[in-house]
This record gives structure tokens, C-alpha cells and sequence, in this order.
């Protein structure tokens, strides 16, 4: 039988690559004629499931009207859509509630303006970004319906599928509630929309609906918000940026934080109108390099200005930008109005100063009560209205190198894998490129320190041994602890590798502060928060901060980190006694950080209870001058804002750590190549009980090696590596190593083992008095003694003295006394003491009692 997949479906059409060619229709009369007396339908049970199917089709065909029929009650005649409720200004409070930072005024502002009013690049620029098919389609978008089902549901990621219709509709008619029935509604007014009016009229009643930020409400007021001019005299660069702020007004808007993010949504909007035949790719490129020139904002009312507009983004995107403007919500935030007053008058005062010394425009402050997680201080300038220093953007928000105060988080790190503070690693310029370009980085001093601490190599930010410390931690380890702290920007690890405990990693101060309160919490740390409540007109409470503090580490190695951090003496040879880094006796923990291009300079410090992060620098990241590092520019502003907020607070100490002992000397502070010996400096050999105390020295002999040659990285408290230069950092690290003990003098040969040959009793002199017995009587004012002495390697001196008072030497042969001058012994007996010595001072000494009677007498 002729295979049916074989059979084409035109019958005048023959099968080919067959040994007879049959016709196709043919094929498929015997087919049928062999299949025609088996009953295939009772077989499959085709008569029950066709039976089934109906009942069930017309069963959903009668639900679907009748859910149909229930999601249109209700709905507002398409006539009458414009007709809205009374706005209410929404406030924005402080902590306590009694304090307004800003309110959100509900009052709308809308001209309303006919099409032919509105340029067409107005029209295809809106057109191009949010519906393209908006001509077509009947008020929505199956496709983008599906799409977004797809996403939103399959994929766990936001993206939108309304057209304008439904858009339009949105926000003239429903809430700011969120759900698929609400979606169901959206797309069923959409339909009926389009049924009553045209595409013409329902492009003019969105122009002049669509939020636009703030208080302007349609394309016009927009207009005249942000450019100062009517639509009709908008130009094309202007048209794409209204367009790119339809989205998301708060986050798009100009005087927000997100301008950069704007002007690239700008950009991408002319590409569309480009790449959908509105206009020609010159034209968008034109309207890209075309000067766009905002009308400066007039609210100057705001407290917190930075933290205000990054507030209502957080709840624009939550509730719609129409329920934020106009919805009379009370936001209760966490900011202390105390500390931000402060915070701004410092940050302006201290970043006036720094562009006149270091061509430093700009700074920002994050200030974070670590037992709750909970923003009291937010600063993202030091001018919100200044655009000479793009003053709208807020830095405390934007990732930025953070230079070395990352290096914290990488030691707390290398602790938990059993590192220690006591770990020596050698401070000695490495190159860490295994290929290519070297990656050789230096100390701030220019100068290297050999063996050090890892507690000593932090407090003084020293560079090589962070990056060591980096490698033997390891770099996916440290990004998993990052991730734990709340950092969410190291994601490309291949973009800064073993850089990134030099700040080679972008990061927001806002996190970079919030991950510092790990350390002030012994471990603990919450997730930033800055929203204690949100109520709406009615009182209903929306939402309510209820966060959790989770552990990160082990509370000993935050507090390993504390006391390093805190110890001014212990960072005081790189940064001097007196700095900017101590509250007088107010125990804090600080770390500053600058990066290589002096572009970035950050200062991190906390006590317990509070915890402060500062950034200067320039907005549009051009550099500073040279000597702008953290302990300059950015430490100033952290010590008096700190210095000014804890005032006379109860003064809180850290809790101290235990120290950790491995049992293996490297981690535990003992160099285990070094061996000091007390050696004889005659023979080179030990020194015995027979070597003069001033030939013996103790010397320090050294096998020289980098951590490496004792520990396997990965389990540095297990057994030491049996092939050490199987590691691939091992022979960059030791040659350079072996380079500065060799440039330092460092004495590498072994110790000696066998004992000091030549102070040996056998060399010790002899000697014999000729002319003196003991307790002879000795008259007259001069003595005179005559000895014999000799010894293995000669007679070197004879020292005399009487009652230890020396009298003579002698270092001629026969070595006697000559007339010494007695006269001033008083009658009496007095002991004379005959030294002989060879000339490395093996020793003999005899003593002689005189009964000293004066010639008067």
C-alpha cells in the first residue's frame, strides 16, 4: 500500500523517485477502497468526542457571552469617557509625618489642542514607540496581547501590549488597579471605542489625555512644561523626547535622575520613525545632534529633592503615574528631615570648596539607620536646581567605580574561607596578567612593604595585597557575597576580573552604603528602605515596610572587619594619626576609596547605629585633580555631617572579635620561612655559653615565599599544595617576590647547625703573677705586677683593674702593669682583678688580694 504521506494533495501532480509512476489520484482511490470497510470513526469513538466537542463549544460560547455581558456592566458610554473624578494632591512626608517634603498637586494642567494642531512628527514619533499598527488595528492587539501574557506570566518580566486606544482608555477611565480582569474591560471599551469614533478622533483624545508628568496633562501642556512652546512649534529632536516620556513620566522625566536614559529613549525613537519610513535616517541623525534646551524647573519647594522624585518613580511604576499625581495618596518615607538638613548644607558647603582645590563639581550622601535598613539622608547633588553640574541627576543612584572602599567586602569575604586578619602576603609589585598587556597594580605611595598582614594590608588600602587577597578568595565567591549585600551591578565579571577590588566593578552609593550596615550589624542587614507607608484618600493603607533582616556573615568576621576598619593606629602609616577618619572618642570604622583616574572618590563609615557612605566627583564623569583621593575630598564631608548628627549621642562600641588560630603559621601572623638564630660573629657559627656577649647577634635568616607555596587557595587550612607552581598565579607571584628580597638585602641562605668553634675553653689564655701573692701587703703610691701568660691563638691585652675600677691595659708583650698610681686606695684590702684576653676575647681572669698600706703610715 502506497504510503498516504507520500500522496501530494493536487491529484494532477505525479510522485516522483518511485519505479513506476502512478498517477496521484489513482493511489488514492485503492487506498480508500482497502480503509473503506474498517469503521475508523467507532474505532476512535469519534461520534462521543464530536458529540462532546459541541456541548463543550456551545457551553464556552455561552460563558463567554455571559462574561462578556458581566465585564460590560458597568462600563461608561464611549461618548462620555472624559468624564473624571476630582483630583487630590498627593503629599509626600518625612518620617514623622509632620513634615511635607512635597506635594504632589492635583490640580491638572491641560490645554487641549485639535490635530490639525499637532505636527505630524509629533504624531508618528508617539505613533512609532507606542503602536505602530495603530491604523490598523481595532482597538487591540491579539499578538501583543499573547506577547505579553508570554512575558509577563512565562518569563516573570514586565512588557506592555496596549495600543493607544487602550492606553487612552486606561488612563481616562480605570483605576490604577492591576489585574487581567481590569485588562478584559480595557480591551472590551477599546473595541467599542473603536466602533463609535475614528482613529483621527481617538489620536486627539489621547494627545490631549495621556499623562506627561507632574501636573501636565496632553501633548500641549507637555509642550509648554518642558520646552517653553506649543506643540505646533515643537521640532522633530523635541517631538521624540515627549514620545520617549510617555512610558513611564516620572522615570523619563527631564528633571529626574534618569536624563541620560531619556535622551538614549530619544534617540531610539527617531531610529523607529527611521526604520518605518516617517522620516530618512539623516533626518534622525539631524534630530540627534540637535541642542535640546529644557524650561528650568520652578519647584523649588521640595525637600529631599532627589529622594522625592526617586519616591515617586518607585510608586509611579507601582500605581500609575495618574494615581501618584492626582490619586491623594499619603506617603509616609523614611527620611529624617534633622539629618537631611544637614546633609545638604554640608554636602554644599564641602563641594564649594573641593571645585576651587580639586575641580570636584559634585558630591552625594547616603545615610542609613543599619538596624532597619531604613534611608534617613539622601543627597544625590549638591544642587537638585544647578545644571551647570547636572544637578537633577541623582549619583546616589548611578553606578560609579568605588575604587578601594570595596576592599572590605572582599576580606570579609577571604574570612569566611578561612583566611584570617594575621594572614601575611607579600606587599611586592606583582604583575597578575597570565597573558597579554600586564596587570601590575601599585600603592597609592608608590611604595611596596613586603611581608604584611592582611588586617594591616586593608587599614592602609594597600593594592597588591587586596588583589592577592581577590585571587585566593576568588572572584565568583566574591561576587556571591556582593549579591548577598544587595548589589545589583556586578553581573559582567569578565569586564573587571581581579580590578574589581580596585573598584574595578561599578556600584550606587545607595548600596554601597546599605552593604557597609552588615558590618555596623555584626552580620544582619535589611534591604534599603525608604517607604514606611502608603495610604490612599481614603485612609486604606496600600502598602506598609515590613522587611526582614537576613544574616550574610558570620557575626565574628564582621566584627574581624570592624576592628580593622576602626583602628586609626593601625592605618596610620599610610594615612598619618590626624585625618578625617576619626570622631574623637567615638569608636568608627571607615574606609575611603579613589580610583586610578581620579574620577571617583568615596568615603564609607559607620557606628553601630548609623552608617554613611559619601561620593565627589564630577557628574558627567570628567576627572579631578591630581591628590583628589577619599581622604581628601570625600572623608571632610562624611566627618562633619557625622560629626554634626551624633552630637551628643551615647557613645557605642564595637564588639570585639576572637582571634582566629589556624595552627598554620602563614594564616596565624608567622612568617614560616623566617628563622632568627643568635649567632657568634667570629666563627659565623651558633653561639654557645662560651661566646662574650658582644660577639654574639641575632640574625634572621629567610626561605622566601609568597602565600602561595604553603596553602592551596582553596582550602588554605588543609594540607599545603604538593606542586605549588601548578597554580597558575604561583611563579608571577614568587619571581617577584624572590626579586625584592634580592633588592632589599633580605639574607635567603640557611641557618647555621653547628656551634660557635672558636670560643672554646681549649682557647682560653694561661697566666701566672711572677711578683704578687694573694694577700700580700703592698706600700708606696705605684704597683707594679709581673705576669707570664700565654694562649692558642696569642695573648691580645692584659686589663687590670682594682675593686673593678680599670687601672691599665697593656697590649704589648710581656703585658704586665708599670707603675700604676695606687695613692688613691684607702689603707686597707682591695682586690685586684688581672684580665687576659686573645684577640676574639677568649678570656681568663685571676684575682689577687693587697693589703694596701700607705708610705706615710
Amino acid at each position: 500500500m502506497t504510503d498516504p504521506r507520500l500522496i501530494r494533495h493536487k491529484p494532477n501532480y505525479w510522485r516522483q523517485g518511485v519505479k513506476k509512476a502512478v498517477p496521484v489520484k489513482n493511489s488514492v482511490k485503492r487506498l480508500r477502497e482497502k480503509t473503506k470497510s474498517f469503521d475508523w470513526q467507532s474505532f476512535l469513538g469519534l461520534p462521543k468526542v464530536k458529540k462532546t466537542i459541541r456541548y463543550g463549544l456551545a457551553g464556552l460560547a455561552i460563558f463567554l457571552v455571559i462574561f462578556i455581558g458581566w465585564l460590560s456592566y458597568g462600563l461608561p458610554d464611549p461618548n462620555k469617557l472624559i468624564d473624571r473624578q476630582v483630583p487630590e494632591s498627593t503629599k509626600i512626608y518625612d518620617r514623622t509625618g509632620e513634615t511635607i517634603l512635597y506635594e504632589i498637586h492635583g490640580n491638572e494642567k491641560r490645554t487641549l489642542v485639535t490635530l490639525d494642531k499637532i505636527p505630524q512628527h509629533v504624531r508618528d514619533a508617539t505613533i512609532a514607540i507606542e503602536d505602530k499598527n495603530f491604523y490598523t488595528h481595532k482597538g487591540f492587539s491579539l499578538w501583543a496581547i499573547f506577547r505579553t501574557v508570554v512575558t509577563n506570566v512565562i518569563s516573570n518580566k514586565k512588557a506592555g501590549g496596549s495600543t493607544l486606544t487602550q492606553q487612552f482608555i486606561k488612563n481616562a477611565v480605570f483605576t490604577s488597579e492591576k489585574s487581567y480582569i481590569r485588562k478584559l474591560k480595557e480591551v472590551i471599551l477599546a473595541y467599542r471605542l473603536e466602533q463609535k469614533f475614528s482613529k483621527d478622533e481617538i489620536l486627539q483624545m489621547y494627545f490631549n489625555e495621556i499623562p506627561y508628568g507632574s501636573n501636565a496633562y496632553g501633548i500641549e501642556a507637555a509642550s509648554m512644561k518642558y520646552f517653553g512652546k506649543h506643540v505646533q512649534d515643537v521640532n522633530l529632536a523635541e517631538a521624540a523626547v515627549l514620545a520617549a516620556m510617555v512610558q513611564s513620566p516620572s522615570r523619563y522625566s527631564p528633571y529626574g535622575p534618569n536624563k541620560d536614559t531619556l535622551i538614549a529613549r530619544q534617540q531610539y525613537v527617531l531610529d523607529l520613525m527611521a526604520d518605518q519610513g516617517k522620516i530618512t535616517k539623516d533626518e534622525a541623525e539631524q534630530a540627534k545632534q540637535t541642542k535640546l534646551t529644557f524650561k528650568s524647573q520652578t519647584d523649588s519647594n521640595m525637600i529631599a529633592p532627589h529622594f522625592v522624585m526617586h519616591i515617586k518613580e518607585i510608586l509611579a511604576e507601582k500605581y500609575g503615574e495618574k494615581t501618584v499625581e492626582q490619586g491623594g495618596l499619603k506617603i509616609y518615607t523614611t527620611i529624617d528631615a534633622y539629618k537631611q538638613q544637614i546633609a545638604e548644607e554640608v554636602v554644599k558647603e564641602k563641594a564649594e570648596n573641593n571645585e576651587k582645590k580639586f575641580n570636584a563639581t559634585n558630591a552625594a550622601l547616603v545615610s542609613i539607620d543599619p538596624k532597619t535598613g531604613e534611608v534617613l539622608a539622601m543627597v544625590g547633588s549638591r544642587d537638585y536646581f544647578n545644571e551647570a553640574i547636572d544637578g537633577q541627576v541623582n549619583v546616589a543612584l548611578k553606578p560609579r567605580q568605588p575604587g578601594s572602599s570595596f576592599k572590605p567586602i572582599v576580606y570579609a569575604t577571604a574570612f569566611t574561607k578561612g583566611y584570617t586578619p594575621n594572614t601575611i602576603i607579600y606587599d611586592v609589585v606583582t604583575n597578575f596578567s597570565t597573558t597579554g598587556t600586564p596587570f601590575e597594580p601599585r600603592n597609592y605611595n608608590g611604595q611596596e612593604y613586603g611581608p604584611i598582614t592582611m588586617k594591616k594590608a586593608l587599614a592602609g588600602s594597600l593594592n597588591t595585597p587586596a588583589v592577592k587577597t581577590l585571587y585566593l578568595t576568588g572572584l565568583d565567591k566574591t561576587i556571591e557575597t556582593a549579591k548577598k549585600l544587595g548589589y545589583t551591578t556586578l553581573n559582567d565579571k569578565d569586564r573587571f576580573g581581579l580590578s574589581l577590588v580596585l573598584g574595578g566593578g561599578e556600584v550606587s552609593l545607595l548600596e554601597h552604603t546599605n552593604a557597609y550596615s552588615a558590618f555596623a550589624r555584626d552580620g544582619l542587614m535589611h534591604d534599603p528602605v525608604m517607604i514606611l507607608k502608603v495610604e490612599d484618600r481614603t485612609g486604606k493603607v496600600l502598602e506598609e515596610n515590613k522587611t526582614e533582616e537576613r544574616r550574610v556573615f558570620d557575626s565574628n568576621i564582621a566584627r574581624e572587619i570592624n576592628g580593622i576598619l576602626s583602628d586609626n593606629n593601625e592605618r596610620a602609616y599610610i594615612f598619618g594619626a590626624r585625618n578625617f577618619l576619626t570622631l574623637g572618642n567615638r569608636p568608627v570604622a571607615v574606609k575611603t576609596g579613589t580610583t586610578n583616574n581620579n574620577r571617583d572618590a568615596w568615603t564609607m563609615g559607620y557606628t553601630p547605629s548609623l552608617v554613611t557612605g559619601v561620593w565627589v566627583g564630577n557628574s558627567n564623569n570628567t576627572p579631578m585633580k591630581g591628590g583628589a583621593d577619599g581622604s581628601v575630598v570625600a572623608a571632610p564631608i562624611w566627618n562633619e555631617y557625622m560629626k554634626r548628627v551624633l552630637g551628643n549621642e551615647n557613645i557605642e562600641n564595637f564588639s570585639p572579635a576572637s582571634t582566629p588560630v589556624t595552627g598554620k603559621a602563614v594564616l596565624d601572623g608567622q612568617n614560616p620561612g623566617e628563622t632568627k638564630v643568635k649567632i657568634d660573629k667570629a666563627s659565623g657559627l651558633l653561639a654557645t655559653e662560651y661566646t662574650p656577649e658582644n660577639f654574639i647577634e641575632e640574625k634572621t635568616y629567610q626561605t622566601v615565599h609568597d602565600i602561595l607555596y604553603y596553602i592551596n587557595k582553596d582550602d588554605p587550612t588543609g594540607p599545603a599544595p604538593k606542586n605549588p607552581a601548578s597554580d597558575p598565579q604561583f611563579n608571577l607571584w614568587e619571581s617577584r617576590v624572590q626579586e625584592w628580597a634580592k633588592k632589599n638585602n633580605i639574607n635567603t641562605e640557611n641557618p647555621p647547625t653547628e656551634k660557635d668553634n672558636l670560643h672554646i675553653p681549649e682557647n682560653i689564655p694561661v697566666v701566672s703573677v711572677s711578683n704578687l701573692s694573694d694577700g700580700q701587703t703592698i706600700t708606696g703610691n705605684t704597683l707594679s705586677i709581673k705576669i707570664n701568660a700565654s694562649a692558642p691563638r696569642g695573648v691580645n691585652r692584659a686589663e687590670y683593674s682594682i675593686d673593678s675600677n680599670p687601672i691599665q691595659t697593656n697590649n704589648n708583650y710581656p703585658f704586665s702593669l708599670d707603675n700604676a698610681n695606687i695613692s688613691g686606695l684607702s689603707v686597707g684590702y682591695h682586690e685586684i682583678n688581672i684580665k687576659v684576653c686573645d684577640d676574639i676575647d677568649n678570656c681568663f681572669s685571676q684575682k689577687i688580694n693587697i693589703n694596701y698600706k700607705s708610705s706615710k703610715h
